[in-house]
């Protein structure tokens, strides 16, 4: 039943998301998307990275966390904003 999208119902349902949302909007609404998975991605390589240095590191004593800066896209410096990593103060 709703397994078969064709380019007339694509079309249909670009064609309501942009008469709910407006055209001006969108290119706001994409962008900012855009800026927010980029975010997710580089989190995400931090972790992993975080995750493999403290596993090879897990018996020297923990050094405090570098801050870092968290840039929403390339090239833009207005919205970049240094963030101190959580410690983890718990004892395994």
């Amino acid at each position: 039943m709703f397994g078969r999208l064709g380019a007339p119902e694509i079309i249909l349902i670009l064609v309501v998301i942009i008469l709910l949302f407006g055209a001006k909007k969108l290119p706001d609404m994409a962008r900012s998307l855009g800026k927010s998975a980029r975010i997710l991605k580089s989190e995400a390589k931090a972790m992993k990275e975080e995750g493999k240095s403290s596993d090879s590191a897990s018996a020297a004593p923990p050094e405090p966390p570098a801050q870092r800066t968290i840039q929403a896209a390339p090239g833009d410096v207005s919205s970049s904003r240094p963030v101190n990593e959580p410690t983890d103060t718990t004892q395994r």
